[in-house]
């Protein structure tokens, strides 16, 4: 089972590239990094968990493309990215521009996980219909791929519109990096069939996930997409469990590939012995 590290940060953090150091010697698989360009100032929408009250974190997050660039920079073999991208609140030709430079740079460590937020207010400031950002995601997506792999990229879409272009470096990876879907539900599973590399869903059960990955099995074989190519990742709010041994042998046996430990911002100071903790925890 391949393990990686959700590592929420601040400016007061650990450095990313010496978080990125510090992961790869420890035989963690993934580091990505989410994001929130903007919180409101007064937000109507509630924090989905706990009191409802929003993490003074969420209000410091760096921008997530510098922090993963300062990881890639730091590290060979660890792969990198974004958990999870907020897709509707920036311009896709931009997007594709960065995850491509990123891709070539870093010689493939890639992975983009995308989400379409939950914060009503947030998505707002952007000009964001909430109850159709969905539909504005996957246009979105595929407006990229043909931007990742067409010499003159056009596209004609309802939110994104733009004549042939060229975008230029690709990405390293053929056809482009990974794209995991960041989402839960039956919706989510249809859009990992539509433009999705994978899934990534947070807390999913093994039970649950077992029974979900059969519903997707079944959906890529309708829509003609081989099941077996999808990477399945699994994020955990909490870093460390009890039993986590034999957590990965249910999730082993539920269908996946990789465990993401959700890290809150991690200190200079405590870095290391967190760290630590979750290699003992997690990684044999």
């Amino acid at each position: 089972m391949k393990i990686g590290i959700m590592a929420f940060m601040t400016v007061d953090a650990i450095h990313p590239s010496e978080l990125a150091r510090k992961c790869e010697a420890l035989g963690f698989d993934l580091l990505v990094f989410p994001e929130h360009p903007v919180i409101p100032s007064k937000p109507r929408t509630p924090f989905p968990r706990g009191d409802g009250r929003i993490p003074e974190f969420y209000l410091n997050c760096p921008d997530p493309f510098v922090t993963v660039a300062m990881a890639a920079a730091a590290t060979t073999k660890l792969r990198v990215g974004t958990g999870i991208l907020l897709v509707p609140e920036h311009n896709p030709i931009n997007v594709a521009k960065a995850v491509a430079t990123l891709d070539h740079y870093c010689n493939g460590r890639f992975v983009m996980g995308i989400g379409g937020g939950w914060m009503v207010d947030e998505l707002e400031v952007f000009g964001v219909d909430f109850r159709r950002r969905w539909p504005l995601v996957r246009e979105y997506v595929r407006a990229m791929k043909e931007l990742w792999t067409k010499e003159d990229a056009s596209f004609g879409g309802e939110f994104i519109k733009f004549p042939p272009i060229r975008c230029n470096p690709k990405p390293f990876q053929k056809p482009h990096p990974p794209i995991l879907v960041g989402a839960a539900g039956d919706r989510a599973l249809k859009n990992v069939v539509a433009i999705g590399d994978g899934w990534m869903p947070i807390e999913q059960p093994p039970d649950s996930l077992k029974a979900q990955l059969g519903k997707l099995r079944t959906m890529c074989g309708e829509a003609g997409r081989r099941f077996e190519e999808l990477d399945i990742s699994v994020t955990f709010m909490d870093a460390i469990k009890p039993n986590s041994r034999d957590l990965i042998e249910r999730y082993r046996e539920a269908g996946a590939h990789r465990l993401i430990l959700n890290s809150s911002p991690l200190s200079r100071d405590n870095a290391d012995r967190e760290l630590e903790a979750m290699a003992r925890a997690w990684i044999a």
